[in-house]
């Protein structure tokens, strides 16, 4: 059952980043179109008609801050997911129009269900309260942009520190059919789409795969999904 969900949840992050490149591709192209179209001939005396007109992605730092949802498995036979809200943050230091390398923090807050065979003590504990917090890096790549909206992608590897048993006492997390406490390998695969306010304020939609080994089960996969502002910092490089 459990492989049925994941493999479900791969295929509804893999959809959401084929969502977001069509989404994007579409944003882009029909931007530039509209904007050669109904730009006006550019007066000596008049302020650049193209308020986007300053973008190039030559920042040497993103900022980005947001708010996310997750959902996650508390345990390895827990009867439902934990539905989490929570936050995502990265500092990307840009080397080119395209590349960058990023940090990557997250932390996701909700209740879980519990195993089908408690019993006991342990039978009167109901949606108990779970956390993870992710420490992440990696390259991230700018695969299509515009002055308009850019679309990215990224892979984030670190760890990931599971708190599941902040609700339970002194009962063991086993009983419940949930993970203990622990320190896990986490990833988080997936992108954004970068929709342009000014040439350094941006919001962005980033959705992703995340992946956690609790329990040495292997790697879990699940969805989450974040919406924020990015904000670029520093002095223009120049772009060839």
């Amino acid at each position: 059952m459990k492989g049925k969900r994941s493999s479900w949840l791969g295929r509804t992050a893999l959809a959401a980043l084929i969502a977001i490149a069509a989404i994007g591709s579409m944003g882009l192209f029909s931007a530039a179109a509209y904007a050669q179209v109904v730009s006006p001939p550019p007066h000596p005396n008049l302020p650049p008609p193209e308020p986007l007109a300053g973008v190039k992605y030559n920042f040497p730092w993103e900022i980005y801050g947001g708010i996310g949802y997750a959902a996650t498995d508390a345990g390895p036979h827990v009867l439902q997911q934990a539905l989490l809200g929570g936050f995502n943050a990265e500092a990307v230091r840009e080397f080119s129009q395209r590349w960058g390398v990023g940090a990557n923090v997250r932390g996701y807050f909700g209740t879980s269900g519990v195993g089908a065979t408690v019993a006991g003590p342990a039978g009167q504990i109901h949606g108990p309260f779970v956390a993870e917090y992710f420490l992440l890096g990696g390259p991230e790549y700018r695969v299509l942009f515009n002055q308009h909206a850019a679309m990215l992608l990224h892979t984030f590897v670190g760890g990931v520190y599971g708190d599941f048993q902040h609700d339970l006492g002194n009962v063991p997390p086993s009983t419940l059919d949930m993970f203990s406490n622990q320190m896990a390998l986490g990833m988080a695969l997936g992108g954004s789409l970068d929709l342009n306010r000014s040439p350094r304020l941006v919001f962005r939609i980033a959705p992703d795969a995340l992946m956690s080994d609790f329990g040495g089960n292997g790697l879990a996969e699940h969805m989450s999904v974040s919406i924020g502002v990015v904000y670029r910092l520093g002095h223009q490089f120049r772009v060839k």
